[in-house]
Parts: C-alpha cells; structure tokens; sequence
C-alpha cells in the first residue's frame, strides 16, 4: 500500500516555540487553490466545486488513487481504536465513507465483547457526520440506504461548518476529517473546534493529500495530479475546473511538519503523523490532555 510508511512524532519541544492559544492574523484574501480570493467568497467557491463533484465524487476517489482511498481510511479508523458507547464527530464526511467504518468496526468490538461475556454498551454509541455541504449529505444518506444502515439510530447527519461546529464543549470522545481540512478558509478555526468539542483524553485524526518526499516520485506526481487528474474529471465527471482547483488545494495545503506545528499550536499533545504512499498522503493525530 505504501511505497514508504513513516511516523515521526513532533517533539514536545515544539510547544515553547508557539504560544498555546496564539492569534492568528489574516488578510482579508485567501487561497482558492492557487487564485487569491476574498475569505468570504472562499467557502460559497468550494461549495460550488463539491456539489458539482457530489455525485461522481466516491467514483472519482477510486478513479483518482486506483482504489487507495478505500486503504486508507481504514487505517484511519485502525488509528482512531473506537470502541462501543463512543460519541464520535467525522467533519466534512457527507458521503459516509469514514463514519461507516467507524460504526462497522464498533459492532465488530462489540460482537467480541458478548461472545467475552462483557457488558454491551453499543446502545449508547453516537456517530454525527458533519459537513457543509447539504449535497454531499443527501449522498451520504443514500449510500446508508443502499448499506442497510437508513434506519440506523447511532447515525446522525449535520449540515454544519467545520470552523464553527454547533456541539457542546468536550462532547466528543472522536474527532476525524478526511480530505477536508485543506478546503476551510482557516484551518486554525477548523482545529481550534476540534479541540473544544473532545473531550479530555479525546483523539484527532486528519486523513490528508499532502507532500510526496522523493524527487523523482515528485515529478511523476506532479504530472499525475495536474494533467490526468483534470482529464479524468473532465471525461467522467464534466468537470475540469473543480478537479484542477482540488490538485491545487493539495499544493497550497501545509507540509506535514507545518501543519503538525499547526495541530500543536492548537493545544493537542503528543501530535504526530504517517506517511502513506511517500507523503502523498498524511494521518495527523493528536490528543486532547
């Protein structure tokens, strides 16, 4: 699955370099791939790219990483270690795909559990899948249909904005983002409402297209991402646009040490990463002490 996996742990040292709660300062422009937009527009543009890319967004996905996407959320969910009676929040995952994991690998915890002859506490277990975007939602509601979990009553969907989450404080015992966080107009908000609604001892996870590390599999990369990735679109979809402005989101998105220092600066602890792929992807993790 990897052509290398690493994980390298950012040295609590890092915390006296960055104040724990400082102020960021912006411009009142932002990045909307490699164009320079006002932040208020920012967030209406990328709701336009993924209600154009909603319905052929799970074929892309196996189409753009040859199926890989599949690989790696489940090491996501590996990472996260649910267990039955958690209250678990999966932001910009309207499709479904990570919070399915979850539930499944609960039930797989608790069938284990009754045959151990332990007490169950499934009942008490509560997914909310939270994003923006109502399209992507309805696409993910669908997709629970055709897996057998419509009725399912630990399955909550939530039309909600990632920098301002409308849960409780320290609500959440989980908190995952997979190939969202790069899409916010301020990643720091996005992190800050992570941190606020876990719990003490909760987890983050972030699932992210991020920095390849050799050279020469950068080339190949480069060419992948900008002249294939939009063809693709294009013939499948009908959409070059949103797919060229998704490979660009990925070039303006922080390096792995740059958003670890990002996910510190947050409050989290003992914050690392994995590599999948040579950094083409990163699972960024941390805790809430």
């Amino acid at each position: 699955m990897a052509l290398r996996r690493s994980t390298c742990k950012l040295a609590n040292s890092l915390k006296f370099l960055l104040p724990r709660r400082a102020s960021y300062l912006h411009s009142h422009a932002t990045s909307f791939g490699f164009k320079e937009v006002r932040e208020e527009e920012k967030s209406k543009l990328v709701g336009n790219v993924f209600s154009s890319v909603a319905s052929n967004y799970d074929l892309m996905n196996d189409l753009m990483s040859i199926g890989l996407h599949r690989l790696w959320k489940d090491r996501l969910v590996t990472k996260l270690c649910p267990f039955p009676g958690m209250k678990h929040l999966d932001v910009a995952g309207g499709t479904g795909d990570i919070a399915f994991r979850v539930l499944e690998s609960i039930r797989s915890v608790s069938h284990r559990a009754m045959q151990d002859g332990l007490a169950e506490t499934e009942e008490q277990t509560q997914i909310y899948i939270c994003d923006i975007n109502p399209n992507m939602l309805n696409i993910g509601k669908k997709r629970a249909i055709e897996r057998g979990f419509a009725e399912d009553r630990y399955l909550h969907w939530v039309e909600g904005d990632a920098e301002a989450l409308g849960f409780e404080d320290e609500s959440m015992d989980g908190y995952t983002i997979g190939f969202g966080i790069r899409n916010v107009t301020h990643i720091e908000k996005a992190l800050a409402e992570a941190y606020r609604v876990l719990k003490r001892g909760g987890r983050f996870l972030c699932l992210e297209l991020s920095h390849v590390e050799f050279p020469v599999f950068k080339q190949l990369y480069d060419y992948y991402s900008f002249s294939v990735i939009p063809a693709v679109g294009e013939l499948v979809a009908g959409d070059r646009e949103s797919y060229e402005y998704l490979v660009e989101s990925i070039r303006r998105f922080p390096n792995q040490d740059a958003f670890g220092r990002m996910i510190v600066e947050a409050g989290f602890q003992k914050v690392e990463y994995e590599n999948l792929v040579g950094g083409v992807v990163a699972i960024h993790s941390g805790l809430k002490l």
